[in-house]
């Protein structure tokens, strides 16, 4: 049975979570708030949203910053285990185009062990640095999955089958961080999920709040595309070998 819900990870961001709780809440899903260590004020806003629509919100907290990987699944784990089939992932910070709900889901129910992955129409609040540094990653997930499949590993906004990450997590490590978007997506083309890539228009945010370490997160990206290609060449054959299969 298809039955979805939202999961949104959150780091100090008091000044927009509100406005994208409202945005979520309009589309009558259960909202799972994960507060990932946030300061006092924004621990203030998550309370009393949680307390206005108690029935609809769920919030789970970390009682220190574990990162945006970790906050993710703890969510989808919640999730999972109260009977939800699918969890829809958007940020917190407003970048998300809330209204494609409905695109993503419909997409979901239809291919439901897929993932469902946006893949960002940017417009002109989006910074060029910004931007240009994405391809880096595109390049080397290409490389690291054989495959043009996934048009884009670092949008936050998709549709996960529970069942399969739920089983991933349990025997592999993914990264806590802001490595997580793209190592989940990789090992799970590898272990054969299709991703299905959804257009999506995103904006920067409406916080103004940006939690990308220039030089630690760089650092963990770069262990982790490390890791998956030497994690490449060992499956090589058989991800060829599918590649030819279904060609």
């Amino acid at each position: 049975m298809f039955k979805a819900c939202v999961v949104i990870p959150v780091y100090n961001h008091e000044q927009a979570i509100a406005v994208v709780v409202a945005q979520v809440l309009a589309h009558d899903l259960l909202c799972i708030l994960v507060d990932d260590g946030s300061n006092a004020a924004c621990a203030a806003v998550l309370d009393a949203l949680a307390a206005s629509a108690p029935q609809r919100l769920i919030l789970l907290r970390h009682a220190s910053n574990c990162g945006k990987g970790a906050a993710v699944l703890t969510g989808m784990r919640y999730a999972y285990a109260s009977g939800y089939s699918h969890a829809l992932q958007v940020d917190a910070d407003g970048q998300h185009n809330v209204s494609d709900f409905p695109a993503f889901l419909a997409l979901a129910a239809r291919y439901p062990a897929a993932v469902i992955a946006g893949c960002p129409i940017y417009d002109e609040t989006v910074p060029a640095l910004r931007l240009y540094a994405r391809y880096l990653t595109h390049v080397w997930v290409w490389i690291n999955t054989l495959s043009f499949q996934i048009k884009d590993s670092m949008c936050g906004f998709r549709v996960y089958p529970l069942a399969c990450v739920t089983a991933l997590a349990a025997h592999q490590k993914l990264g806590s961080r802001m490595n997580f978007d793209t190592e989940v997506l990789v090992r799970l083309h590898w272990d054969a999920v299709q991703i299905i890539n959804l257009p999506t228009r995103v904006s920067y945010p409406l916080d103004g709040v940006s939690h990308f370490r220039v030089w630690l997160d760089n650092v963990l990206i770069t262990r982790m595309h490390t890791s998956l290609f030497f994690g490449m060449l060992w499956r090589s054959p058989r991800l060829l070998w599918r590649k030819w299969r279904t060609r």
